[in-house]
């Protein structure tokens, strides 16, 4: 039997794996899967581990696949000593002969 602890655990695993479903993710497990089977008709056997990691990425949501690089979904923080300041910069006349 599982341990409560271990349930939860499962169970959140469950729902990334059926939610939160968009077209990059699919798109990421559809060519992992495609990579696999093109490696195994091959016989390029490190391709599978590519198309393994393509595939899980789509599957369990992780790195790009999980929409989180793209539309300001990053949470960096915008501090004022991440900014630039606005330094005028200095002319110098150069005069030819």
């Amino acid at each position: 039997m599982y341990h409560y602890s271990n349930f939860g655990k499962l169970y959140n695993m469950k729902q990334r794996i059926l939610t939160g479903w968009n077209l990059p993710r699919a798109l990421y497990l559809i060519i992992g899967i495609y990579i696999i089977f093109q490696s195994v008709i091959e016989r390029k056997w490190l391709g599978i581990f590519l198309g393994l990691y393509f595939a899980s990425m789509g599957l369990f949501a992780f790195g790009c696949a999980s929409g989180s690089c793209y539309g300001n979904n990053c949470s960096i923080e915008n501090s004022q000593e991440n900014r630039t300041k606005n330094i005028e910069p200095e002319f110098e006349d150069i005069k030819s002969n």
